[in-house]
């Protein structure tokens, strides 16, 4: 079952020729869990269009650094984005997750 809503283009637009993106993969599996928090590692890696195991060594990556909260719920689990943790590099460390979540939010 898909959620059009949350749907994120796996494969980088085509038009120009160039496979590169401005987002990095960190930056999209944030997006992901923060549009559906309870989504399985699987479906990310889908969406984002990168392995199972990329998705769990990111998902390690931004636990570690504070950016995201997983709990347990049943077999399943949840991923709290915490938006107000400011972004990594000193030239937008100004601004926060929340801000970047908000500019590529639908």
């Amino acid at each position: 079952m898909h959620n059009a809503k949350a749907e994120v283009t796996a494969k980088p637009s085509e038009d120009s020729g160039n496979r590169w993106t401005f987002l990095t993969n960190h930056a999209h599996v944030l997006i992901v869990l923060h549009r559906e928090p309870s989504i399985v590692l699987r479906e990310v890696a889908l969406k984002v269009g990168i392995t199972e195991r990329a998705v769990q060594r990111i998902i390690q990556d931004l636990e570690e650094e504070g950016f995201i909260h997983r709990e347990k719920v049943g077999r399943q689990n949840q991923y709290e984005v915490l938006t107000d943790q400011p972004l990594r590099h000193p030239i937008e460390r100004h601004k926060s997750i929340g801000d970047l979540l908000q500019l590529v939010s639908k």
